[in-house]
């Protein structure tokens, strides 16, 4: 790939050299070579090396960056809120989303770089893809706590857990498989809708979604997850797809190699060859299963005799407990949808197809007057909304799965405004 500019003055050429790295990176993942970057930016590998030395450099580089821009959006958001004319609102939420929306999209392979282990052990690298947005979650935290001071927010929140959900939402809108191809500015507008003010039209109580058919039918799907016998690893094959599936998730499936792969499971290269032949045939294996349980379980939502708003809800007890029993998988999964369209074939569970259902469920509800006409066109909102139903992990691992379909409802159902 060969990425062509007008010639600029050697002082820049560091600068041009970190933003075709980054186009790369973002499109390829971190396996992108050196070769190919000097390639992109008409410099041979020597003179690459003139300014940076390793491409760990420029992905240190390119990470600092990301989270100085972050810093620096959590300062402004602080000083702005300490302002004598400022003045709580719920546009102020959207505005923070749009910025930190758009930081996201900026720095894309830095974003990415962050969901996986650092590929080298560079100390600084590690350090780095490691590190917590904490000044865009605490600038969230306090516009928050300023709208619940003005009475815009429901008062039963748990603030702190609700501005790491909703800064999260704003960063993914970074990821092309949620922005698709609809502007980031407007995408934003409709998250932080749902965000603010829910997709149901009234508010359900938590004890009629418990009983719900589709909550049932989700539920009964679930146990059987939890009462499924774990992976088999006695015999090298179980192994070696154990191993596959665990460093695909750690580092990325682009970033591993067959010798990753072997080293983990303490076989030699030419056993992984043979029991479980490439890295794309193995991939199709571990996804399969996955994409069977995900399937099986939102079809049973999709057939229960339910209102829309309750299937919508037993969907998110799915993507919960997918991500709960699964979180290898998913990790794979999500991963794909980052860096390839929706709309192409993939590995996992037929993004396309769950779309169009979901997007059925959400046009029946308006309707049906459960789901607010006014948020977006429905493709557009169930393309939102298919992203805001997975609670990020950190939340899932700390407060457990029904406090996680708990902040789901609050969030996506009823909305976090009075």
């Amino acid at each position: 790939m060969r990425i062509r500019n007008a010639p600029r003055a050697e002082s820049s050429r560091r600068e041009e050299i970190l933003q075709h790295a980054a186009i790369l990176i973002a499109s390829s993942g971190p396996q992108t070579s050196l070769q190919q970057i000097a390639d992109a930016t008409d410099l041979q590998l020597g003179s690459l090396y003139h300014h940076f030395r390793s491409k760990d450099e420029i992905l240190v580089e390119l990470l600092r960056r990301y989270h100085a821009d972050l810093d620096r959006i959590g300062e402004v958001t602080q000083q702005a809120l300490d302002a004598p004319q400022y003045r709580p609102a719920p546009e102020r939420l959207t505005e923070l989303g749009a910025t930190i929306a758009a930081c996201a999209i900026r720095h894309r392979a830095a974003l990415q770089l962050t969901f996986y282990e650092a590929p080298s052990g560079n100390p600084e690298l590690k350090e780095l893809v490691r590190r917590r947005p904490v000044a865009i979650n605490r600038a969230m935290l306090d516009t928050l706590r300023a709208l619940r001071w003005t009475g815009v927010l429901r008062r039963n929140l748990d603030l702190p857990v609700t501005a790491d959900r909703t800064a999260q939402t704003m960063l993914h809108v970074g990821l092309d498989a949620i922005r698709h191809q609809a502007p980031a500015e407007r995408t934003v507008e409709v998250l932080a809708g749902i965000l603010l003010n829910g997709l149901a039209t009234t508010e359900t109580s938590d004890d009629r979604l418990d009983a719900s058919n589709a909550f049932t039918a989700a539920d009964n799907v679930v146990r059987t997850w939890i009462e499924q016998p774990g992976p088999a690893h006695a015999d090298t094959a179980g192994r070696v797809r154990a191993a596959a599936r665990t460093e695909f998730a750690r580092r990325g499936f682009e970033t591993t190699t067959l010798r990753d792969i072997a080293a983990a499971a303490e076989v030699g290269v030419g056993t992984v060859h043979r029991v479980i032949g490439s890295k794309d045939e193995v991939l199709a294996t571990i996804m399969r299963s996955f994409g069977e349980h995900v399937i099986e379980g939102w079809a049973s939502v999709f057939r229960s005799d339910s209102s829309p708003v309750e299937k919508l809800d037993a969907m998110m007890w799915i993507n919960i407990n997918t991500l709960h029993h699964y979180p290898d998988e998913f990790k794979i999964q999500l991963a794909w949808l980052r860096q390839a369209s929706p709309n192409t074939a993939e590995p996992g569970w037929h993004f396309t197809q769950q779309l169009e259902h979901l997007a059925a469920v959400v046009s029946e509800g308006i309707d049906d007057g459960e789901i607010r006409p006014d948020i977006a066109p429905v493709d557009q909102l169930a393309q939102c909304v298919i992203s805001v139903q997975w609670i990020p992990e950190n939340i899932l691992l700390d407060r457990g799965t029904r406090a996680a379909l708990q902040l789901g409802r609050d969030t996506v159902l009823r909305g976090i405004a009075r």
